[in-house]
């Protein structure tokens, strides 16, 4: 019998991991009602999504994996099996800008040229203006953004992005400073919710993993105390962004530096496809014992 199922009634899931999916789910329905993504909607995309997993993910080696198998291990029924697996997919949209703009940021914070003696991102002139070989140590964001974009995108384009969105201003001398440690821009919907989706998956991939027992586990901890004032959770949320800053330059740095190494010892380029993704967050509301999600998740 499987761990996730219940141990008196072997057809029915564990109750502990129903009540676990429901608190998950319960921040993503509040944020669909806000958003008038309705049930109907959503589980037309459900539906979709469990024969697309079920298809590509928990198929028998050697074997075509068919309609019907399909229905067995999803309950979605067969005709709608046959119609999903015969449309073409949705193709996820990617923010190109945003995906190139954290780019940036990460090789400004973590090359040595582009960082102060402290490891601050250093503000940059736009670009070079004169040839003058006392500004050959100068650097400038348009080198910046070159070096990790190539010609995919003009430096212009991802500045304007940035202004707009609060993600860097320029000073009195025109120079580009970066007004954030990591890309999280306070203004732009779309762009919030490109990395919303994409640390949200990773952190639910780590933890399902872990529930599954692959090897070797992700690391996933957090602190957790419930009977705080509100003075203490202003101080706890300061540290927060103080040592969670801290941790991610360092980790930012130290993946740079290996994957510029990465880059030049492994002429192989099957052996550096692997990605990660490290991530800190920090939440807190007014605890209350009889909510919801306390008792039915």
């Amino acid at each position: 019998m499987s761990e996730s199922q219940h141990p008196d009634n072997p057809g029915q899931p564990s109750g502990i991991l129903v009540t676990a999916i429901r608190k998950i789910l319960r921040p993503l329905v509040r944020l669909m009602l806000s958003k008038q993504i309705t049930y109907p909607f959503l589980i037309n995309h459900l539906k979709s999504l469990y024969v697309e997993v079920a298809d590509s993910e928990f198929s028998v080696p050697g074997k075509r994996q068919s309609d019907s198998r399909i229905t067995l291990l999803t309950g979605v029924h067969r005709k709608d099996v046959k119609r999903l697996r015969s449309e073409d997919s949705e193709q996820p949209v990617i923010a190109k800008t945003s995906s190139l703009g954290a780019q940036v940021i990460a090789w400004w914070m973590g090359s040595p040229q582009y960082r102060n003696e402290d490891g601050s991102p250093r503000a940059l002139p736009l670009r070079a203006i004169s040839s003058n070989p006392q500004d050959s140590d100068t650097a400038y964001f348009e080198d910046l953004v070159t070096e990790v974009c190539r010609q995919d995108i003009r430096p212009r384009v991802i500045l304007d992005e940035w202004l707009r969105l609060g993600i860097a201003h320029q000073d009195d001398q025109q120079r580009v400073v970066l007004n954030t440690g990591a890309f999280t821009p306070e203004e732009g919907f779309e762009e919030k919710v490109f990395f919303f989706g994409k640390n949200i998956q990773d952190h639910m991939e780590a933890g399902a993993q872990n529930l599954l027992g692959i090897k070797p586990p992700h690391f996933d901890r957090s602190v957790y105390y419930d009977q705080l004032s509100t003075e203490s959770i202003d101080e706890l949320r300061e540290l927060a962004n103080e040592i969670g800053m801290q941790a991610l330059i360092r980790m930012n740095t130290q993946a740079l530096a290996l994957q510029q190494r990465d880059a030049t010892h492994n002429k192989d380029d099957s052996k550096a496809k692997y990605r990660m993704n490290f991530g800190i967050f920090h939440y807190n509301d007014r605890h209350n014992q009889n909510a919801g999600e306390e008792q039915n998740g």
